[in-house]
């Protein structure tokens, strides 16, 4: 996997990934940035978020579960010290469908969490990642 990130001024940047898609990131007033893109802290914890839900709706999809939508509410709590990393977060899942087994959602957000997924491995090192989930029944 390869990326790149280019300068465009002030605090703004670039983010190019391997497969062609491209991200502003910007910082923020404070720090000589313009607010024009997403912050790269604010992007490390929607890759998390990415991550978890990638793999909870691959899971319920071979479950065969009804699914039809699936959301992760994120919070974070960073460090107060440099480098501010991540201490805490917690994801709560939202996960739609019609007739949806509680038991079988519980294991996809545990397998995500505990097995799967690549992001909350390596960032459970700095920080306590928690998760909960509620089903929104659509029948």
């Amino acid at each position: 996997m390869k990326c790149r990130i280019k300068w465009l001024d002030h605090m703004s940047f670039v983010g190019e990934s391997g497969s062609g898609h491209s991200v502003v990131m910007d910082g923020a007033p404070e720090s000589g940035g313009r607010n024009l893109g997403i912050r790269p802290m604010e992007m490390l914890l929607l890759g998390l978020g990415g991550c978890t839900a990638f793999d909870v709706v691959s899971i319920l999809k071979k479950s065969r579960q009804p699914i039809v939508d699936c959301e992760v509410e994120l919070e974070a709590e960073r460090a107060q010290e440099v480098p501010k990393v991540f201490t805490r977060i917690h994801a709560h899942f939202v996960v739609s469908g019609k007739g949806l087994d509680s038991n079988k959602v519980k294991k996809a957000v545990e397998l995500s969490a505990d097995k799967y997924c690549s992001a909350s491995r390596m960032l459970e090192k700095t920080a306590t990642i928690t998760h909960d989930f509620e089903i929104v029944d659509l029948d």
